[in-house]
């Protein structure tokens, strides 16, 4: 297991968790759920199966300080992305870092805004797609899912191949986008279904190949970027090149048509914490189902909210199923079914040019 390697992708902006999630603070360096941020979260799941020389960090330049400060990852193991190209462009620039360390590595594609329950049943798994990976196949680790969720693309299996460790394998048939509330209730009922987790496991020179076959001006772009690596030239290459990449995800640009791609379907406590309605349900309840953090509190009649705020009395009267974020600058009040649109309000104040606020 010497070649095996993880990358975390640490780059996103989290706008659905704005206003405690902000340019200068993104949520992955945030405490979100417990006493740890999610990026704390995301390397302790990795320290007792991979030594922190193997773990590699791909985030935007004015994260690095932030993040390395949180971790004993070596400082050479942050890939800096110059400005963000999308999850493709993300793990191509770190697979030609990797690849130049060690042409064998298999590489674990893992993100810092996931929290895991069993952690020990992740790692099992993380060895098993290790066992396949090696052998030249592409694999997924797919999560049974609990209810029809429609904020989460899918992975529909096809034939069953056995086992590995203990976990069934199966070939994929098809990924497929985010499905409305019916088509999320049929997956769920058919049992063929597991839920995109976004975490792919591969060896470096596999994955290089599909972005040669599959998004060849990309590759080429990739390659111009790695024949500067360990050069003087590399900051310049990397800022005249990067801007120009296509902005794609890795699940359009590779993995939907990608060849000989298999998936494990894991059931590990998976939440993508990607908006305040996922903070609420990961965090202890009041006996009205009240979430509270950080905040001195007086609820009448007040059931099934989420309260967040630091060294500020809040009174909460007749409220049910309402989110309230207050920061020093700035107050979210939502409704808990409308957490996802909270993207809504940064993208309106960027229109607005209110930087101040992102």
């Amino acid at each position: 297991m010497r070649n095996f390697y993880a990358l975390i992708m640490a780059g996103g902006s989290g706008t659905r968790l704005w206003p405690l999630s902000r340019q200068h603070c993104p949520k992955q360096a945030l405490r979100l759920v417990g006493n740890r941020t999610m990026f704390q979260h995301a390397v302790d799941r990795l320290e007792t199966l991979l030594p922190m020389e193997r773990v590699l960090v791909v985030t935007a330049r004015h994260y690095v300080d932030t993040l390395a400060a949180q971790t004993h990852i070596p400082r050479e193991n942050f890939v800096v992305e110059s400005t963000a190209r999308g999850t493709a462009g993300a793990i191509g620039l770190a697979a030609i870092h990797l690849n130049q360390r060690d042409p064998e590595a298999v590489m674990a594609v893992l993100t810092a805004d996931h929290y895991i329950q069993s952690v020990d049943r992740f790692q099992q798994a993380l060895l098993a797609a290790y066992q396949l990976a090696s052998q030249d196949h592409i694999v997924t680790l797919g999560v049974q899912p609990a209810f029809p969720a429609t904020g989460y693309g899918y992975i529909r299996r096809s034939q069953w191949l056995g086992q590995v460790d203990g976990f069934a394998v199966y070939n994929v048939e098809a990924f497929v986008e985010k499905p409305d509330a019916a088509r999320a209730a049929e997956f769920l009922a058919s049992g063929l279904y597991s839920w995109n987790s976004g975490m792919f496991i591969w060896k470096v020179n596999r994955v290089l190949a599909e972005f040669a076959r599959q998004m060849p001006a990309f590759y080429t772009q990739l390659q111009t970027v790695a024949a500067a690596l360990n050069e003087a030239s590399y900051e310049r290459t990397l800022a005249e090149v990067w801007p120009n990449v296509r902005k794609e995800t890795i699940d359009y640009g590779i993995m939907e048509k990608a060849q000989d791609v298999i998936v494990i379907p894991v059931d590990i406590g998976w939440t993508d914490v990607g908006d305040w309605g996922a903070v609420y349900n990961l965090t202890n309840h009041t006996p009205g189902g009240s979430v509270v953090i950080g905040a001195d509190h007086d609820q009448l009649g007040t059931d099934t909210c989420l309260i967040r705020c630091d060294k500020k009395l809040i009174a909460a009267v007749g409220l049910k199923d309402t989110i309230i974020i207050n920061t020093k600058d700035a107050i979210l009040i939502c409704a808990r079914d409308r957490a996802q649109d909270v993207k809504l309000v940064v993208e309106r104040l960027q229109a607005a040019g209110e930087t101040e606020y992102l």
